[in-house]
């Protein structure tokens, strides 16, 4: 079974930078799509972004499209999420997931019954 642990949160100002980083082991990784999800408390998780096998295809939130990026190293086991300028709205906790099929990225899913894994998930706190 896959095992993702992130990390890369932490507290930012508004338009700042930062780098998420989620390693996979314990199982296949390389031919699956991943996805980028986040948390805020009293708010339905979101889809934040996500790729196939290779990251030929990505797929984002209409709220961060333009700002964050999506990436994989496969080599590493390495799924990343390049976050610019970051927003105060931007803040919550982000967990990296395994998708189950290609469509929950696609679709931009973000229901517990569309990923295999998931992560524990690092903060990420942007004020203003």
């Amino acid at each position: 079974q896959v095992r993702l642990v992130e990390s890369g949160g932490g507290l930012v100002q508004a338009g700042d930078s930062l780098r998420l980083s989620c390693a996979a082991s314990g199982g296949t990784f390389t031919n699956r799509a991943m996805g980028w999800l986040r948390q805020t408390p009293g708010k339905e998780r979101e889809f934040v972004a996500g790729l196939n096998w290779d990251g030929a295809l990505t797929n984002y939130a209409e709220s961060v499209k333009g700002r964050f990026t999506i990436s994989r190293d496969n080599a590493r086991n390495m799924v990343y999420l390049q976050m610019n300028s970051l927003k105060p709205q931007d803040t919550a906790l982000y967990v990296c997931a395994l998708a189950r099929s290609l469509r929950a990225v696609v679709e931009g899913g973000a229901s517990t019954g569309e990923y295999d894994a998931w992560g524990q998930g690092t903060q990420v706190t942007v004020s203003s």
